[in-house]
């Protein structure tokens, strides 16, 4: 058996002040730091490559762009006024065959089924008014996977790019 329930007009006073209080607050969500930085924007910086494919410098900074700020609460900013700022370098990018069928015959060439792509990044990011590094990781390695007969090579870069991002927000949280 369901009962309805009536609020009286006090309690839904309440309630609706309850839900708009910080909305009237002007109060602004930010990274808040467990060692009490208070962060509002942040800065994204191209990151240098060390590696032959050149377009993963394009490809990860507009990646970060376009998630890190959102997933993080922060406004992107210019590096001149931005609170944080994050800067990396690519250190290696890789293709290999974790699992393959051998050929049939000797001599016949293996069957590849599955392709992963590891990503090697430094990334420092780094709180500009304290000149302090937030948080840093001198090896960040991501792996993505795609099937040979499938998928493209495509399928896992965007894997491990994605990866990636969520190992930076990870570690900055790691610090709450």
């Amino acid at each position: 058996m369901w009962r309805r329930f009536r609020l009286t007009s006090g309690v839904r006073s309440a309630a609706g002040l309850a839900l708009l209080a910080p909305a009237l607050s002007g109060c602004v969500y930010g990274f808040n730091a467990g060692t009490g930085f208070q962060l509002e924007t942040i800065a994204i910086l191209p990151f240098d490559n060390e590696t032959t494919r050149l377009e993963l410098t394009q490809e990860i900074h507009e990646l970060l762009l376009q998630e890190l700020p959102s997933a993080l609460g922060l406004r992107l900013a210019g590096e001149e006024v931005a609170d944080a700022v994050v800067r990396g370098t690519i250190r290696d990018y890789s293709l290999r065959a974790p699992n393959y069928r051998p050929g049939a015959q000797q001599g016949d060439r293996p069957e590849v089924l599955q392709r992963e792509v590891t990503l090697v990044v430094s990334v420092e990011v780094l709180d500009v008014a304290e000149n302090l590094i937030l948080w840093d990781n001198a090896s960040l390695r991501t792996v993505g996977q795609y099937l040979e007969a499938s998928e493209a090579e495509d399928v896992g870069k965007l894997e491990a790019l994605e990866l990636l991002v969520q190992g930076i927000v990870d570690g900055l949280q790691s610090n709450w």
